[in-house]
């Protein structure tokens, strides 16, 4: 796809709400005296790389490190900036979608950032969910119908829960929102293929 759709990524402005497609996927927000910060484990440097830019693109310093675990590990600072999103994004101390979310093109983009990935032929697509906020499962598969993509919710009992894409105007409807991979092979082979 080589021509830039009305609605996708690319044709918005960034914003810090674009940070809410890391909380759809496996990101977190940690609060504290009116800051929060944004944090997201991702499995590939490129990913955290794109992420990181993503962020720097919504007007905030972004740090790559590593998890406990080894994985790439991408933040924002502890901002007042953030505080607004995290409120939306918890209940309590749990993160939570909030009520009637749809995402943006440029929330799906950074959804795919931190957590798609390409199945069989490229004729299926899966976006990651948390598998550590299980109740979100169902309303995020409610917001993504609501934002014209129709998912399957899968892997609800393991640890690699996801929403399913199948189908060529699913998928190009997707496609149209994120825009274009980064340039990067591993991104590339990650993305929905149409």
């Amino acid at each position: 796809m080589n021509q830039l759709s009305f609605f996708s990524a690319e044709a918005v402005p960034p914003a810090v709400s674009d940070l809410s497609g890391l909380l759809a996927a496996q990101g977190q927000v940690a609060v504290a005296a009116g800051r929060a910060r944004v944090s997201v484990v991702v499995d590939a440097s490129w990913r955290a790389d794109a992420v990181a830019e993503l962020i720097e693109e919504a007007g905030l310093a972004a740090e790559i490190t590593r998890s406990d675990e080894g994985s790439p590990l991408v933040r924002t600072a502890s901002v007042p900036e953030l505080a607004a999103l995290a409120a939306q994004w918890t209940k309590g101390a749990v993160k939570a979608v909030p009520v009637g979310w749809i995402p943006d093109s440029r929330a799906l983009r950074a959804w795919v950032l931190a957590a798609g990935r390409s199945e069989g032929d490229g004729d299926r697509f899966v976006l990651g969910l948390d598998p550590h906020a299980p109740d979100t499962h169902p309303i995020l598969a409610q917001s993504l119908m609501r934002a014209g993509i129709a998912p399957t919710l899968i892997g609800t009992r393991g640890a690699g829960p996801g929403l399913r894409i199948v189908g060529h105007k699913r998928l190009m409807r997707l496609v149209e929102n994120i825009g274009q991979a980064p340039d990067r092979q591993e991104a590339r082979e990650a993305w929905p293929q149409v």
